[in-house]
């Protein structure tokens, strides 16, 4: 670990940005041109015998993940639908999801006409089995949408048993765990469907862009078929055998959706470099956590020794904190370059929100979520950091905890 002089940092100020990406690959920006110069970006648009960047994507991305069927599609919100619908959501159907999770995750739910269910969560930031168990009983549902949010895995093996147990389908979504694993198995392949997302600032960068991912051929023939395959599902590589195209074709509608070859070819280069660069996010992590964990003012969440993480964020609590201390806490850090998100706010900002801040489904309280976000932070870790930059940034937040109240 680089060793950074702690007085240096005493009231500087942090300079680069906690939204600009690492630059793509050299070779994504080969094949991005090599699909521009042919003009072919329509995923079915071929010539000849040629398999399109698209089919290549969702076979390679089936055999990282060791999994049989694959479809990339325009959005990881659009992958959640997706998923939810061939599945078998119809409108008005309870669906259950967690209750700290960001608004796409309710937003693909509530596109279907269904019904968002909100479940607890516990102080590791993972869903509360307890009230899932609960709300299972309350509303019947048959579907558990699981958030695995900020990269944060409960046990899969018991949620898996469960599910199996209450005959609940589980849909996994997977934006922030591409990489990761519970107890040896990739996330996503513990339930139905896996769903994960490529936009920009998750660990595959192709500005939008969604992936799916099953062994369930039923699902995934209607998968592709809603995605709008215009029957051309033939040109599909990790697809599952015609035959199971045989219903799917006369009664899934088309809700065009797909990835185009440009996104493709962009995303392949960088698969292959995905499990380095999750080690290189998990350094990250580690030089923040040693840092911040000094503090006694902060606390961190405790990784089970199962959870295989990807550490390209952090989030930990200042419990004992107001409201009001919190927002100062955070206005401090952003003086000095650092950028932390508060969940806890009753306002949403940017790309946060609290459950309740979502007026689009049916009111519901959930004391316990409210009581656990109102003191936790979040901060995003990209790649363009240096291992020094982290300690930098550790050691700021470290400093300014001590002028709180």
């Amino acid at each position: 670990m680089p060793q950074t002089n702690w007085q240096e940092t005493l009231n500087s100020c942090f300079k680069k940005s906690f939204t600009q990406q690492e630059p793509l690959p050299e070779v994504a920006l080969e094949s991005a041109i090599k699909v521009l110069r042919h003009g072919r970006l329509h995923r079915y648009n071929v010539t000849g015998n040629e398999d399109s960047e698209t089919s290549l994507l969702e076979k390679e991305f089936a055999d990282f993940m060791e999994v049989k069927y694959c479809l990339s599609v325009a959005s990881g919100g659009y992958a959640l639908a997706c998923a939810l619908r061939a599945a078998g959501v119809e409108p008005n159907d309870p669906v259950l999801t967690n209750a700290f999770t960001l608004a796409p995750v309710p937003g693909a739910i509530a596109s279907l006409g269904a019904k968002p269910v909100l479940v607890e969560i516990t102080k590791e930031l993972v869903i509360d089995f307890d009230d899932l168990n609960k709300k299972i009983d309350e509303s019947n549902s048959r579907f558990l949408l699981i958030s695995h949010m900020r990269g944060h895995i409960c046990d899969m093996d018991e949620l898996a048993l469960l599910c199996n147990k209450r005959k609940v389908l589980l849909i996994e979504d997977c934006a922030h765990t591409m990489g990761g694993a519970w107890n040896g198995t990739n996330s996503g392949l513990h339930g139905l469907v896996g769903c994960y997302s490529t936009q920009t600032y998750k660990h595959l960068n192709s500005g939008e862009g969604g992936l799916l991912v099953s062994n369930d051929p039923d699902l995934m023939s209607r998968a592709i078929i809603l995605s709008g395959s215009y029957m051309h599902y033939d040109r599909h590589i990790a697809r599952p055998e015609t035959r199971d195209f045989r219903e799917s074709k006369y009664y899934s509608p088309n809700c065009s959706g797909r990835m185009d070859n440009l996104r493709a070819a962009i995303l392949r280069p960088q698969l292959r470099e995905l499990s380095i660069k999750c080690r290189e996010w998990n350094k990250r992590y580690g030089v923040i956590e040693s840092i911040v964990g000094k503090s006694n003012r902060i606390g961190l969440i405790q990784r089970p020794s199962k959870e295989g993480y990807v550490g390209s964020s952090i989030q930990f609590y200042l419990d004992g904190i107001s409201g009001q201390g919190i927002t100062k806490f955070v206005d401090k850090c952003k003086k000095r370059g650092i950028e932390l998100k508060w969940f806890g706010d009753k306002e949403p900002h940017g790309y946060t929100s609290r459950f309740d801040s979502w007026k689009y489904i049916a009111p519901q309280d959930c004391p316990n979520t409210k009581t656990i976000l109102s003191t936790l932070l979040d901060m995003r870790i990209p790649l363009s950091f240096t291992l020094a930059d982290c300690e930098i940034i550790a050691s700021i937040i470290v400093e300014e905890t001590g002028e709180l109240d």
